[in-house]
């Protein structure tokens, strides 16, 4: 509970909770540490949680039959997902959640979150802005896909960890690996490293030890 209460006191969907309703979703959230390169959840399995990202980083992946991964986007701390699949229950999952690193994580039940569902207006106006950012997220991601060198879909890629609404709690030091940078911009590690040096000589980050730090996140969005 006290990892869980200051995470969504700080979410962008909590202060719309009152008293009462925090006091529930705190009492019925469970929180589990998902060491890393374990499952947060599984492509297929019964979609019973709202999920968020206390701490750490997870990654949206799927696996296809011929054994080819690919990595849609990251969730770092302060990320909530899931919300798309909780509205189409039953349907199963459609994709795996990893922790890329150790992760602390959050699953609210899903009669917990048809609760505020149901009853709080202020919820689900974040739940429609929400939806829509990760709409025009993974249109992005197809597009960076499809029409973006290397270089820029790093840029992209570490932009789009700022998006204020499905990633509040992201800092200007992102403390992410080149491997793991590589895994969100869909590069190998060793092209993640060239990008990140031509985007340092850009002046839109600098490479510290323990991670990146983003300096111009506009620099970044626009870049290439």
């Amino acid at each position: 509970m006290h990892t869980l209460l200051p995470a969504i006191k700080s979410s962008v969907w909590g202060p719309s909770l009152s008293p009462a309703e925090l006091a529930l979703v705190v009492a019925e959230t469970s929180v589990k540490v998902v060491p890393a390169g374990a499952y947060v959840c599984h492509k297929g399995a019964p979609v019973e949680a709202w999920i968020g990202v206390i701490e750490g980083l997870v990654k949206m992946t799927s696996l296809s039959s011929e054994g080819k991964s690919v990595t849609f986007t990251g969730v770092p701390a302060g990320g909530w997902f899931g919300e798309g699949s909780l509205l189409k229950y039953p349907e199963p999952r459609l994709y795996d959640m990893v922790a890329v690193r150790e992760s602390r994580v959050a699953y609210m039940p899903r009669a917990t979150f048809n609760r505020l569902l149901d009853t709080n207006i202020s919820f689900n106006r974040f739940l429609l802005k929400q939806l829509n950012e990760r709409l025009g997220q993974f249109i992005s991601v197809i597009e960076f896909d499809r029409l973006l060198e290397p270089d820029a879909r790093v840029a992209r890629a570490l932009a789009q960890l700022f998006n204020p609404l499905l990633y509040p709690g992201t800092a200007a030091l992102l403390q992410l690996s080149q491997e793991e940078i590589g895994l969100l911009s869909g590069v190998s590690r060793q092209r993640a490293n060239q990008a990140l040096q031509v985007l340092e000589k850009a002046g839109l980050l600098k490479v510290e030890y323990g991670g990146v730090r983003v300096l111009d996140v506009e620099g970044l969005k626009h870049f290439g």
